[in-house]
């Protein structure tokens, strides 16, 4: 079994990644049971800032990195790849955030973005960007998932992905991206 670093502490990223590998007989480990630590994201895109922790992660072993982030429109893009630092732990805060600008602006479209970036020990790369577009709902709903899961409805739906459940790995953005990523890896 080939052993597959995902360069992420978050739990929920970790889990969703193993379920969405699962087909290829990775070994998924996370960045916690390998000892890394997660370099600082400079780059000014997603797909900069996952090939800077992709290429960290890779000493000796495959690793996969991830960077994404939900783009408001009534926020001229943000967070974007400041998704993570606008919420600063205090996800509820930003949902506050984003809801009143969403409100003011009379508008409510958004997209997910998820950057994937594979790096092989000897420091070759392949890059792969899944996108998820929708809209923000009018309050946050839902129990599973994580961030800003609770407040997204994506396009089709007229729940949050927080409210879909498992089915949220076969839509997401990340799922898009790892169905790219899975074809390259056959």
């Amino acid at each position: 079994m080939k052993r597959l670093l995902i360069a992420t502490h978050n739990p929920g990223k970790l889990a969703e990644f193993r379920g969405l590998l699962q087909p290829l007989g990775f070994d998924v480990v996370g960045a916690e049971a390998m000892g890394f630590a997660e370099p600082e994201e400079t780059g000014a895109t997603f797909a900069q800032n996952a090939r800077i922790k992709a290429l960290a992660a890779a000493n000796g072993v495959m690793a996969l990195a991830d960077d994404s982030g939900l783009c408001v429109a009534a926020l001229a893009g943000g967070p974007g790849v400041l998704s993570a630092r606008y919420a600063a732990g205090d996800y509820p805060a930003a949902f506050s955030r984003i809801l009143a600008a969403c409100e003011a602006a009379a508008d409510r479209r958004a997209k997910f973005v998820c950057a994937l970036c594979l790096a092989r020990p000897d420091g070759a790369t392949a890059t792969f960007i899944g996108q998820a577009e929708g809209r923000i709902a009018n309050a946050p709903a839902g129990a599973t998932g994580f961030g800003y899961d609770p407040i997204f409805i994506p396009e089709g739906f007229h729940t949050t992905y927080a409210e879909l459940g498992a089915q949220k790995s076969t839509i997401s953005h990340r799922a898009r991206a790892v169905a790219q990523l899975l074809a390259h890896l056959r």
